[in-house]
């Protein structure tokens, strides 16, 4: 029993610390971990472990020194409420409100920066989680020797996998993607769309194997469309270059005005040597962030609020 209490609370903080509210911590631990307590247990729980949302603040300084760290590398691209989640992530105990006025003071510039432009875009439908899964390339870093490929769930909006690697060309690569993937999630989507490019062959070849038993397999299961056309990803490398890319590309493209970057096979090698494992573990800190913020309910949206 004691054994059992201490993985409790463990959990407990673990779904915590993830930002996650109460009730979703109860579903956490009911549909992922088996456990089922009641709302009143949790309270208890978190009172014990000292784990408050609306006291015992942390130091404003504490949070200000974090803050500047992160305005220092690529979280200079964030907003407050991703910014609070990242605080809230790192274990600080602060309000959304707090975090916006320190943006103020600490990134005034960049608060002004990130005044957004609203577009109205056509609707999107996709029947729900697993039915599509977006696949895409991102090439805004690929001057530098960056690749980074990604997947997306059309309906959940939840990453698949997000890599930088030295190429996006190679099928055995985007095939390792995806089936590390499917492994991992113990199944694969009903579709898969991507761009009509030879990268792609092997990961159809894979689900169209994984689809054999299903009437789909032989023309649905796989769909090929333009990448402008692969709406759902398309859209959200419009996120990653906001929340982390144009930090990067900032970086390189200084270094091509001073003459430091020609773009040649050595200065690529050179960049792909000392950035690439420090991209692919910050793209990993994207994706959790991302799968771990709350998405607002639109009236307008087909595919549902929450997170991902």
């Amino acid at each position: 029993m004691e054994v059992n209490m201490s993985r409790l609370s463990s959990l407990i903080r673990f779904y915590f610390t993830l930002g996650l509210r109460h009730w979703e911590i109860l579903l956490s631990l009911s549909n992922i971990n088996g456990i089922v307590i009641s709302a009143s247990t949790l309270r208890r729980h978190l009172k014990t472990l000292r784990l408050f949302r609306r006291k015992e603040h942390s130091d404003l300084l504490d949070i200000a020194v974090f803050l500047q760290d992160q305005l220092n590398r690529y979280g200079m691209l964030h907003g407050y409420k991703m910014m609070h989640l990242k605080c809230i992530q790192a274990g600080y105990v602060v309000t959304q409100e707090t975090i916006r006025q320190l943006l103020k003071i600490l990134d005034p510039h960049g608060v002004q920066l990130r005044r957004r432009n609203r577009l109205r875009r056509r609707l999107y439908h996709n029947p729900g989680p697993n039915f599509l899964w977006h696949v895409d390339s991102y090439d805004k870093l690929k001057p530098y020797g960056i690749c980074i490929n990604g997947a997306i769930d059309g309906f959940s909006r939840m990453i698949i996998w997000l890599h930088a690697y030295s190429t996006s060309s190679d099928p055995k690569v985007i095939a390792g993607y995806f089936i590390d993937a499917v492994s991992s999630r113990n199944g694969t989507a009903t579709r898969i769309r991507s761009d009509l490019g030879t990268e792609n062959c092997y990961m159809e070849q894979m689900q169209m194997f994984l689809r054999h038993d299903h009437t789909d397999y032989s023309r649905n299961c796989y769909l090929y469309g333009s990448s402008n056309h692969n709406q759902r990803i398309e859209h959200w490398w419009g996120f990653l270059r906001k929340q982390h890319a144009q930090f990067w590309i900032n970086l390189f493209q200084d270094l091509k005005d001073s003459d430091d970057f020609s773009g040649d096979f050595l200065d690529k090698s050179l960049i792909q040597f000392t950035c690439l494992e420090i991209i692919e573990r910050e793209l990993q800190d994207v994706v959790h962030l991302w799968n771990t913020h709350r998405i607002r309910p639109s009236r307008n949206a087909v595919s549902p609020g929450g997170r991902p």
